[in-house]
């Protein structure tokens, strides 16, 4: 019996409390064969379980990444809207983004501020750190049943904004996050993706969007709390950082903010409620080189936790969504 036989069966996928769902392999025939035959036992895992570590497939580089993307036939989502710098190994393969290792990465959904962002992540370990640092997951469901009933009917009501200010000095450039400098270009984006956008005196880039907080999964029609609401909210910058970038480029000059859909500044008090929640439904397991998880954006938030050592995770933007073809938009303009 080949290694494709042996793949074709059903995917026996644990799960232990505390941890993602873990699938151990150990005859592969290579990435790509692998993921082929795959590809549906891996659909069924995630929709059981939201996010799949796969255990055995040993990765090593970028190039291993992207033939898994490809045994996967999964189109490739070009990363817009970056709010940190990151490398492009191959269309949808991307590092890790650029952030310091002795801070946390505070739960998020990737690119859920965007109109395509990728329904489906893949993280590959190419070496894992020696402390720390582990991909921190949780079910977005679940988050939304255990917060605040009052707090998710005013964000699910009128949905949030996220203001962002590009200075060429703090966060991501106008180029790393349009893919262009040229202004018509950036505006013309900006104009399709429902981004109102305001060039400042000294050159620099305001922009803000107003998007939804809750949705409905495609798939299934579960209610999801998706939303960068509290990760790029100046309450969960570490506080020497929020002062210093208050006291240089003021409080509407911040790199990145978040409020309220009406333009209501969001409270410490909320953000600390959302990450209370966050941790209460997070899972997680170390790092292994050669690991890969694949993660539904849409069905599950991820964060990364502080470390050291050395630590190289490439990460995969797969299988194009739009939230506003399938969830209600939120209409009114922020006052």
């Amino acid at each position: 019996m080949t290694s494709l036989d042996t793949t074709l069966r059903p995917l026996d996928v644990r799960r232990e409390p505390g941890s993602p769902a873990l699938l151990r392999v150990t005859e592969t025939g290579g990435p790509a064969e692998w993921a082929a035959g795959s590809r549906d036992g891996l659909r069924a895992a995630l929709a059981e379980h939201g996010a799949v570590l796969v255990r055995g497939l040993g990765l090593r580089d970028a190039d291993g990444v992207a033939e898994v993307l490809r045994g996967l036939a999964l189109e490739p989502v070009t990363e817009r809207e970056a709010f940190a710098a990151r490398r492009t190994y191959s269309p949808g393969v991307y590092s890790s983004s650029v952030w310091p290792p002795n801070q946390p990465m505070c739960m998020h959904h990737e690119l859920s501020y965007t109109l395509g962002f990728p329904g489906l992540l893949l993280f590959a370990c190419l070496s894992e750190p020696t402390v720390g640092g582990a991909t921190c997951l949780a079910d977005a469901a679940d988050v939304l049943g255990d917060l605040p009933a009052g707090l998710t009917e005013r964000f699910e009501r009128e949905g949030w904004l996220l203001t962002r200010s590009y200075n060429g000095e703090i966060g991501a450039t106008v180029t790393e996050a349009f893919g262009t400098d040229d202004r018509e270009t950036v505006e013309r984006y900006c104009r399709g993706q429902g981004i109102s956008c305001d060039w400042q005196p000294d050159g620099g880039l305001r922009t803000v969007q107003h998007r939804a907080a809750v949705v409905s999964h495609p798939a299934d029609g579960r209610r999801c709390w998706f939303n960068q609401i509290a990760f790029l909210n100046e309450w969960t910058l570490a506080p020497e950082v929020r002062e210093y970038l208050v006291d240089e480029y003021g409080p509407d000059g911040l790199p990145f903010n978040t409020r309220h859909g009406n333009g209501d500044p969001i409270g410490e008090d909320v953000v600390r409620t959302v990450n209370a929640v966050y941790e209460k439904h997070t899972v997680r397991r170390p790092w292994e080189a050669g690991d890969l998880l694949l993660a539904d954006n849409v069905r599950t938030a991820h964060s990364r936790e502080a470390y050291e050592g050395p630590r190289d995770v490439v990460v995969a933007m797969a299988a194009p969504a739009r939230p506003d073809t399938w969830a209600p938009a939120i209409q009114e303009e922020p006052r």
